[in-house]
């Protein structure tokens, strides 16, 4: 069977994402997303988020040129998702006559720089592309993001075609502060998998893992320094490392910082789960991976070098792309595989937000909407960008015909959304939390013991998460 996607078996496949999506969690970061047994920690919230409903009289009109020479900047990722957006904002620029000064560092440097910038009072950019599973509490707290629901609302500033109804229940829970603000337009959902390279897997006839030990077992018979193979590859960079160890935690079926703010890194769960992650890392990754975030372990991957990679499901795109890839059409996307206790995709979710400090709020809220719109985000999933926030893109006929990546990553994409969970705590100290976790399983890829250095991390977070939750 060919490895592309036709449009009858895309639809038949994806029909069911919009109606999962509804299932996702909305205020409560730490309740599951599916209908399988919740863990005691979890509890569910309203499914519904919406904003009153526009009431046009005559004389209403959107124009999209209505900020016409206006120059905004734009402060992204250099990710997938950000790509796409650099690479059409001539339409965006044709459409509106608004010119775009973009700044895409990368993720880790984006952070620190809003960091620095929200503190401050003043910030260089207008519209930011920012991460909801790291900045959502802290952003919303301070209310450094501009709430939207006001351009909702109003006729003559959100364009008739936007459809805020179109966006999935998940993303929308993302986009939505615990008192109803509107922080920003939801853009992508993504969830953690596994990307295994089926060329080393069938040298040695290994079945791709469907369970935690069969991802060990496989490692450990695939991994081959001498011929530059590895067994696995993941984040072991302080701080990106956190996400990696969560998503490895869900499956004991336990949320790091449940819904009423327990701290359970001294779990017995989260030791094992922690023993785990030091397993892999230690004895089956490249020379060098605790300075490895994303972009490092997509390299090695990419190169043909790794067996297994665990990461977000975005990375489609670049797998795929012969002038940067040696993998194109050897990449097995695999749900993330069922643990001890639980099976569970570790979910993330990233929007547009506008700075409370834009001295050009509407300007700003044109690319907000742009961004978020229909069309670009059709673009995104057919490149295979991760699972976007619209429920329209599994069905948008452009998207059909110009699909660049597997069938199989579109069958990953799907079925990871069938057991969506958070995979980090929503806390406004999420950065530190990443921080100071990210210490401790760096030393325990030096080889340090998981439960003295998780008692030395908890001790020293659980004050800073007191402090910012009183």
């Amino acid at each position: 069977m060919s490895d592309k996607l036709t449009r009858r078996e895309f639809l038949r496949r994806t029909a069911i994402v919009g109606a999962s999506a509804a299932a996702l969690p909305i205020l409560n970061a730490c309740a599951p997303a599916t209908q399988a047994p919740a863990p005691a920690s979890s509890s569910a919230a309203s499914s519904s988020v919406s904003v009153p409903a526009v009431v046009k009289t005559p004389g209403d009109a959107f124009s999209w040129q209505r900020f016409k020479g206006e120059k905004i900047e734009a402060l992204l990722i250099k990710n997938t998702q950000g790509d796409i957006m650099v690479k059409n904002i001539k339409e965006f620029e044709d459409l509106t006559g608004i010119t775009v000064g973009i700044d895409q560092p990368a993720e880790q440097q984006q952070r620190q720089k809003l960091s620095v910038e929200f503190s401050s009072g003043q910030t260089s950019f207008d519209v930011v592309y920012y991460s909801f599973h790291v900045q959502k509490r802290l952003f919303g707290k301070n209310k450094w993001v501009t709430d939207v629901r006001d351009y909702l609302k109003d006729p003559t500033m959100t364009a008739p075609e936007f459809d805020w109804d179109d966006f999935s229940a998940a993303g929308k829970a993302w986009a939505t502060e615990a008192d109803g603000r509107i922080d920003a337009l939801p853009n992508k959902i993504d969830y953690g998998v596994l990307y295994c390279n089926k060329d080393i897997f069938a040298a040695k006839n290994v079945p791709l893992p469907k369970t935690f030990d069969d991802v060990v077992n496989a490692a450990k018979t695939l991994h081959d320094p001498s011929k530059n193979i590895y067994g696995f590859v993941g984040r072991g960079l302080k701080n990106a490392n956190a996400y990696l160890w969560c998503l490895m935690i869900l499956g004991w079926n336990i949320d790091v910082i449940d819904s009423k703010l327990n701290l359970n890194t001294m779990s017995p769960e989260v030791i094992e789960a922690s023993k785990y992650y030091q397993n892999l890392q230690k004895n089956y990754a490249p020379p060098g991976v605790v300075g490895f975030n994303w972009n490092e372990s997509q390299s090695a991957f990419a190169l043909g070098q790794v067996a297994m990679w665990w990461d977000g499901v975005g990375f489609a795109a670049p797998l795929e792309d012969a002038k940067s890839s040696k993998v194109v059409g050897k990449v097995a996307y695999v749900v993330a595989p069922a643990g001890p206790k639980g099976n569970w995709a570790g979910m993330t979710g990233d929007g547009m937000g506008i700075s409370s400090f834009s001295k050009k709020k509407g300007p700003a809220w044109y690319f907000s909407m742009w961004a978020a719109s229909k069309g670009l985000l059709a673009k995104s999933f057919a490149a295979g960008s991760g699972a976007q926030a619209r429920n329209s893109v599994y069905t948008n006929p452009d998207a059909l015909k110009s699909l660049t990546v597997p069938q199989a990553w579109v069958d990953c994409v799907v079925n990871s959304g069938k057991i969506g969970r958070p995979a980090l705590p929503i806390v406004v100290p999420v950065t530190e939390f990443r921080d100071i976790f990210g210490v401790a399983l760096t030393n325990m890829i030096g080889g340090a013991d998981p439960a003295t250095e998780l008692k030395k991390a908890t001790d020293e977070f659980k004050p800073i998460l007191d402090k910012s939750e009183a």
